[in-house]
């Protein structure tokens, strides 16, 4: 009788996709689990046909990359990612195939079952994200850009938001603001889930909480001038006799606010203070230029590359962790108002 590779998943107690990363050196398996596959192997005296090993080993040269065009209008906010990834995949001689993430679970299968590529990158994840269970039974190798709340074994990279929103908290305390505002997150990027989003308003909270300052959050916040009209409005009108500060988690809303701020002679900075998660070059180019915590996509999505990259050459470098948050740093600029003189 001959057995399949289906008969040493069973033997072993594993997938059929555990068996074929023993075989093949996809994927890194722990020893443990090696041996178990190996002895179920010899026990059904299991040899892989060697044209199926060489179809196994044969690479694509090519990245999967799922994004979310189309969703929210969030394309400017991907560039970056996108320039880094496909930088970092020509620099291992590979390509990018874009998948959009609205094909859902399908896209994916798509990916891997017709062999378009060597391993996966996703984006725009969920908290509760269907497709994340999926991608963890995929033949290749997935990294997500973001933190699920179950990543179902899938190694993660993502800027750490939680750190980041303590941050912006810290500073406004230390600078002895009396409250804080927070402009947040469109009615899509709520309604979708997105796993930052809850990450960054509940630091918020509990920071806030932890340093005595009374917070309110504006939601939904939607883009343009319009919008930002309005939430300047909101302010003004929230806006007591004590020190106010505002905290805008996404870049884009930043300068329209600014704008909205400046056409009604209230400047960030002497009136009312500003800070912005955003990447660096942003809160530069700005006016005024913003203080900022750095939101640097181009970082995140290096480090997602090289995991990416190790998964398909596991012997190449120490192993990435499951979860890695790249660390956010502040940087003081002009729209905050200093601590007052004693």
């Amino acid at each position: 009788m001959a057995f399949t590779s289906k008969d040493v998943a069973r033997v072993a107690g594993v997938s059929q996709s555990t068996v074929s990363y023993v075989m093949t050196g996809k994927r890194p398996i722990s020893e443990r689990t090696r041996r178990r596959v190996l002895d179920a192997m010899e026990q059904l005296t299991y040899e892989p046909h060697s044209s199926a090993r060489a179809l196994a080993g044969r690479r694509t040269q090519v990245i999967g990359l799922v994004v979310p065009f189309g969703v929210g209008g969030e394309v400017f906010g991907l560039l970056p990612f996108i320039e880094t990834i496909a930088s970092s995949a020509r620099a291992h001689d590979h390509e990018v195939l874009l998948v959009t993430a609205d094909e859902g679970s399908a896209g994916l299968r798509r990916l891997a079952g017709r062999a378009l590529c060597d391993a996966i990158i996703m984006m725009d994840i969920q908290e509760q994200d269907d497709r994340v269970p999926v991608a963890a039974a995929l033949s290749v190798p997935v990294v997500l850009i973001g933190v699920p709340a179950d990543p179902a074994g899938l190694h993660c990279v993502d800027l750490d938001f939680e750190a980041a929103a303590r941050m912006a908290v810290d500073e406004l305390a230390d600078t002895q603001h009396d409250e804080i505002v927070v402009v947040g997150y469109t009615a899509s990027a709520m309604k979708r889930g997105l796993n930052y989003v809850g990450r960054f308003l509940r630091s918020v909270r509990r920071q806030a909480q932890v340093r005595g300052l009374p917070l309110t959050v504006i939601e939904p916040v939607e883009r343009g001038r319009e919008a930002a009209a309005k939430v300047a409005d909101q302010l003004l009108a929230q806006r007591t006799s004590g020190r106010l500060g505002v905290l805008v988690p996404h870049s884009d809303a930043i300068v329209p606010l600014l704008d909205a701020l400046r056409k009604r002679d209230v400047v960030p900075g002497r009136d009312i203070s500003v800070i912005g998660l955003s990447p660096d070059r942003e809160a530069e180019l700005s006016d005024p230029q913003y203080t900022n915590v750095s939101e640097e996509p181009r970082d995140v999505s290096r480090r997602a590359m090289e995991t990416l990259f190790w998964l398909l050459d596991p012997s190449s470098a120490v192993e990435p962790p499951a979860i890695e948050l790249v660390a956010p740093r502040l940087t003081r600029r002009t729209t905050v108002m200093p601590a007052p003189a004693h």
